[in-house]
């Protein structure tokens, strides 16, 4: 008899420290259940969230993808591909100031550079004082297009312009994304806005390592006032810069209008293989064009 009440004590122990420990893996599951709900869930919001933003951001970027082509430059003689490149005329547009053909190819292109050193005035001067109006600005960006036509097809450059401050370095991600060339720019006068190129560019180059990169010297018509050693420093370390960035240097002026029509021809010539001869010119007193 108390040999099977031994037994039957051992077995019971047996069956509840079974049970304690089924007990302790259910409740393990429990909890690994509600974890994997809550990490679901979580999953689920942070999906919503980034669709939101990228929603946001195309609805903010707009325009259709890039679509290139080959093009033809037989609208332009071989003496004006040699003197200004090929020739681009603005379309007709409709009364909001934008352009209704279904076949337009955008181009987007990113301005950086820092405050006061002439890239509005720049970006006006290009796409011209009548399609001020139509710009778009938002906090630390300053959106304008300019459309062209040429051999047939037609061209709209939407033009990004970022604020110089430190309150806009958000805005670089989303200025330089897509982007098919970035106009890294600086003030002639100004060392220290030359300085500061590099980290304008090492900043651009996080969110877009295939863009066409060209630094541009602004204010030439004050910068040839300066003394002549003073100039050739600042051409010297603008084409070392230029050289490290692997970019095209231009030194323009937005009053005179130096070299600012020249830049985008430049960039339509590069991205659509374009015969279009572009002559350095490295003399001092003259607005530079230099190539890697």
């Amino acid at each position: 008899m108390r040999h099977q009440e031994r037994s039957l004590y051992i077995h019971g122990s047996r069956i509840r420290e079974a049970t304690g420990k089924m007990t302790r893996i259910g409740r393990r599951i429990v909890r690994l259940d509600i974890r994997w709900s809550v990490l679901l869930q979580k999953f689920s919001v942070f999906q919503e969230i980034l669709k939101f933003i990228w929603d946001r951001f195309l609805a903010c970027s707009g325009g259709k993808p890039v679509r290139y082509r080959r093009l033809s430059s037989r609208s332009s003689s071989p003496a004006e591909e040699m003197e200004s490149g090929f020739d681009l005329e603005d379309p007709a547009v409709d009364c909001n100031g934008y352009e209704t053909d279904s076949d337009l190819v955008t181009l987007k292109i990113s301005l950086l550079g820092d405050c006061q050193i002439g890239k509005t005035s720049f970006m006006i001067k290009y796409v011209g004082d009548d399609q001020e109006n139509t710009s778009l600005e938002m906090a630390g960006l300053n959106l304008m297009d300019k459309t062209l036509s040429f051999g047939g097809a037609r061209i709209a450059f939407r033009i990004w312009d970022v604020g110089g401050d430190k309150s806009s370095n958000e805005q670089v991600p989303i200025a330089c994304k897509d982007a098919v060339a970035i106009l890294f720019m600086f003030d002639l006068t100004s060392r220290c806005t030359l300085n500061n190129v590099l980290e304008w560019y090492l900043q651009a180059r996080k969110w877009n390592k295939t863009a066409i990169p060209i630094l541009i010297g602004t204010k030439f018509d004050d910068f040839v006032k300066l003394p002549p050693d003073l100039q050739w420093t600042i051409v010297t370390q603008a084409r070392t810069y230029a050289k490290v960035m692997k970019a095209t240097l231009f030194f323009s002026s937005a009053t005179h209008n130096i070299n600012v029509n020249k830049i985008f021809k430049f960039v339509m010539a590069r991205l659509f293989n374009l015969p279009w001869s572009l002559q350095p010119n490295l003399n001092l007193g003259e607005p530079i064009i230099d190539f890697y």
